[in-house]
This record gives C-alpha cells, sequence and structure tokens, in this order.
C-alpha cells in the first residue's frame, strides 16, 4: 500500500537511543508511511543499527549524503520524500504509538491548519533542571493557534520532533534555514508571519530526551542572544505594531534594555521604561523615563512590549495590562 505520511529522521551518531526511537515508529498503529532517515555522516554504528531494522521493514530508506549539518539533512529528507505530509522525528526520542494516527487524522480534516504538535514529556527525570522544567510547562500550554501566535515571541512553542506539517507549505517557504539561528524556531516565526495556522493537540503524544549533548546546550546557534536577535528580526515586521503609537517597553533592567536595544535599533524607538522597581521609577535612561505600571492608565494608549521574562512574572504583567483595559496582539505582546 502507498504511504500516507513521510518521517524524516537526521541521524548523527545515535547508536545508545537509535533503537528505541525505530521501535517506537515500528509501534504506531498508523503503518502506512515512509520513513526516511539520513545519516548525516555517522562515524558510530548507527548506519548498521538502521540497516539491520531495514532487513524487516521495506518503509525504512536510508540516504547516506556525507556529513551535511542538520539544515540540509532535513531539506533533503523532505526533498526525498513522495507524500504531501511529513512528520518530524529525532533520533533520542520516543513516539507513543498513536502519534501520527491522531496527527494525521487531524491535518485531514482541519485543511486551515499547516501545522500540528502535541504536548511532550521530558524525560529522563533525574537530569531535567528546574528552567527546562518550567520551559516544557510553559511549552504544554501553549496549545491554540490563537496561543501560538500570540506568544510565538516568547519561544519556541513545539518541540521539533513533535510536529507534523504539509510538504506544500515548507516547499512554498523554501524549506529551512542555515544561519546563526535555532532553525526550528525561525521556521516556526516564518509561517507564523505568513499567515500559516499551527496547532498542537492537548494530549502527550512524544517523550523527548533531554541530555548533555542536546543541540540547545551545545550549538551556539542555540545561544540566548541567537533567539534574541531572531525574535527582533521578525518584531520588526510584524503588523501588530502599530506605526502610529508610542512605544512602550516594560523592564528597565540592564539585561531586558540590551534585549530590548535589538529591536530599538530597527526603528522602533522607545518613548518609556515600565517597571515596579523604587529604584528605577523616576529616573531617565539615556533621557527616557522610567515610569510605574500605573503610568498606561491614561487616554491615549501607547503599545507595550514586554520584556521581563522571569518565570512567572509574564503572567503578572498580562494582569497588570487587563486590569488596564488593554488587549493581547492589539496592545501589548509579550517577548522572551
Amino acid at each position: 500500500m502507498a504511504a500516507e505520511l513521510s518521517i524524516v529522521l537526521p541521524v548523527y551518531n545515535a547508536e545508545s537511543t537509535l533503537a528505541e526511537c525505530l521501535d517506537s515508529i515500528s509501534a504506531q498503529t498508523l503503518g502506512r508511511y515512509e520513513l526516511i532517515v539520513i545519516d548525516d555522516g555517522s562515524s558510530d554504528n548507527s548506519a548498521a543499527i538502521i540497516q539491520r531494522y531495514q532487513k524487516t521493514d521495506n518503509r525504512i530508506q536510508l540516504v547516506q549524503p556525507g556529513r551535511i549539518g542538520l539544515v540540509e539533512s532535513l531539506n533533503l529528507g523532505i526533498k526525498t520524500a513522495r507524500t504531501r505530509t511529513i512528520a518530524r522525528m529525532d533520533a533520542d526520542d520516543i513516539m507513543h504509538p498513536d502519534r501520527l494516527g491522531k496527527q494525521m487524522s487531524y491535518l485531514a480534516t482541519n485543511p486551515d491548519v499547516g501545522l500540528v504538535s502535541c504536548l511532550v514529556r521530558l524525560f529522563p527525570d533525574h537530569i531535567i533542571k528546574k528552567g527546562y522544567q518550567e520551559y516544557i510547562q510553559w511549552q504544554n500550554s501553549v496549545t491554540t493557534p490563537e496561543q501560538i501566535a500570540t506568544q510565538i515571541y516568547v519561544e519556541s512553542p513545539f518541540a521539533h520532533p513533535s510536529v507534523m506539517f504539509r510538504k506544500s507549505i515548507i516547499g512554498a517557504l523554501g524549506g529551512y534555514r542555515y544561519g546563526d539561528f535555532p532553525e526550528d524556531y525561525e521556521l516556526w516565526l516564518r509561517m507564523i508571519s505568513n499567515g500559516i495556522r499551527m496547532t498542537k493537540l492537548d494530549e502527550v503524544l512524544l517523550e523527548w530526551r533531554d541530555s548533555a549533548q542536546r543541540a540547545s546546550r551545545t550549538d551556539p546557534r542555540y545561544l540566548k542572544l541567537s533567539f534574541d536577535r531572531l525574535r527582533a528580526e521578525f518584531l520588526g515586521r510584524d503588523e501588530r505594531i502599530p506605526k502610529n503609537r508610542p512605544l512602550v517597553y516594560w523592564g528597565a533592567g540592564r539585561k531586558t534594555r540590551q534585549r530590548a536595544q535589538l529591536l530599538i535599533e530597527k526603528g522602533f524607538p522607545v518613548c518609556a521604561w515600565i517597571d515596579i522597581d523604587p529604584n528605577k521609577i523616576g529616573n531617565r535612561i539615556n533621557g527616557i523615563p522610567v515610569h510605574p505600571p500605573q503610568w498606561l492608565e491614561q487616554e491615549t494608549r501607547p503599545f507595550v512590549l514586554n520584556y521581563v521574562n522571569n518565570y512567572g512574572a509574564r503572567e503578572v504583567i498580562a494582569k497588570h495590562l487587563r486590569g488596564f483595559g488593554y488587549k493581547q496582539n492589539q496592545d501589548y505582546l509579550m517577548v522572551g
């Protein structure tokens, strides 16, 4: 039978986790798929493991282009795919048995959605640090297309191996891009800026492995500054930020101002800073006043960009703004 979807699985020196990953794929309730494995120049036994699975499963296709890097591997996998739907997977993660079936069913019945993800569980528990656990809690709370579009500048809203998307959309956008930024977050931002609706099934369908070798810990493209520059690039052309209203930045601390400066330099000058610190309120920073939140209760409303990203602080600030009658997207945006 012809495949209904294509799983794109880049592999690089994954011999310790690859078999567990492949077993979770073969256990899927939706069996009409092709699995395209791109061996990105592995020097361990990854290729041999894949070839062993190929002997009993003709759905597996091994592509060995040599060492070309993750972005080129992803684009090659998508180009090789013979179906209209792409499911991403990584060699150290585990799918729940009904992941593919549920995501495929959702796309089939929601033609207005271009990408569907799911909730994830981070494992193994003993190495998960508080900051990453808080990120997963936030990520799993952002599920609807509206929430994703509204909070896209806070953090990357998806675990990359949790997504399934329409091949035609990625092709129209030019595929994954390589640069000094995380390739997945850049793609989500590009999709949002092009009006693509993305959503998330409200159940855990992926076990997402944390490790000291994770790219987000080792690759300079995943440094916080890389994320900040990428956000500023897309904020600078986001039509939700009006050109005819004063612009206020919430957060007058040094680190917050450094991140905001990336957008200010793109032609989005600050008319005021907002802060709750009494030691900052009433001062001027490079001639720009620092006001308390109550200053926002004025007849002529500015547009607010919140750059305070402490865990829990965003919710407190959003509550303040709603109390002043401000509406998200219309009067303010949250930035990570």
